[in-house]
């Protein structure tokens, strides 16, 4: 088994390596003076490869591309892909639109693909190979655990978080709610836990997926004036565009954690446990 990794998963890569005692391949990533990416593998390249790499920017997607078919010499190639940017186009939401989903998807010619928690299932049967999709689930309980939080509750943001919080409480068995918004009249809109009184508890709020931060950052307000205690956010992709990060401890999140399907300051959960097992 031969580790690649990426440049959006260099770290993930090598903590791949790491747990299955293998070493990661080096690799040249350059771009030349007109914008075109270079992409090469410095090893020999053995005949079964796994490539490592999320998909957060367009170029990501060529570099993956790129590596793809530097293996094609190798009898088994299997592609990890932690993040799988373009997801969340998975329907025609408009006329004329694409579904990028598919799209993505319909490049990538591999043996087999693994995605983490990825927003659509049904996006899987985009894939002309065996597609395998990850719960990671387990690492974010595994994490609240070790916090050591005062009378935990894990809350969704939305009832489309919901799946997630429910599979996290099951596995460290920790009460959920989901956040609920109730319309009082025809400007007047409350936001509140559907079920639990937060005051005084440690609350952490979960999503799959974290972007721009706005939805998170209003919950953490709303949960703060309810009297909780102190409020974590956690997730599977901390994609944090623009000042996602400043926008969140401005409304008072005591920390963020996050897998390193996307590798940032926040990415304290590594996917390496659960991935090598996959891969093996």
């Amino acid at each position: 088994m031969q580790i690649i990794g990426g440049p959006a998963s260099q770290m993930l890569a090598s903590r791949i390596a790491r747990e299955l005692n293998v070493n990661v391949s080096l690799c040249e990533f350059t771009k030349f003076p007109d914008g075109e990416l270079y992409t090469r593998i410095v090893d020999d390249i053995a005949e079964e490869v796994t490539i490592i790499q999320s998909i957060v920017k367009d170029s990501d997607l060529i570099n993956l591309l790129q590596l793809i078919d530097s293996c094609e010499s190798s009898k088994r190639i299997n592609v990890v892909i932690p993040y799988m940017g373009y997801s969340r186009q998975d329907k025609r939401f408009k006329h004329g639109e694409p579904i990028s989903s598919r799209a993505i998807a319909n490049t990538i010619n591999a043996d087999c693909v693994f995605t983490v928690n990825i927003h659509e299932k049904s996006t899987l049967d985009y894939f002309s190979c065996k597609a395998i999709d990850i719960d990671a689930s387990s690492l974010i309980g595994d994490k609240i655990v070790s916090l050591d939080l005062e009378k935990p509750l894990l809350i969704a943001p939305d009832e489309g978080a919901l799946e997630l919080a429910k599979k996290v409480s099951e596995y460290i068995d920790v009460e959920f709610d989901y956040l609920e918004k109730t319309r009082i009249s025809g400007d007047k809109v409350t936001i509140k836990t559907k079920k639990i009184d937060v005051t005084g508890r440690d609350i952490i709020l979960i999503d799959d997926m974290i972007s721009t931060g706005g939805t998170m950052a209003e919950s953490i307000r709303i949960l703060s004036e309810q009297r909780a205690n102190d409020v974590y956010l956690m997730c599977i992709h901390p994609v944090l565009a623009k000042n996602a990060v400043l926008r969140l401890f401005n409304a008072g999140v005591k920390d963020i954690f996050a897998t390193d399907s996307i590798e940032s300051a926040q990415s304290s959960i590594s996917l390496s446990p659960i991935l090598s097992n996959y891969i093996l």
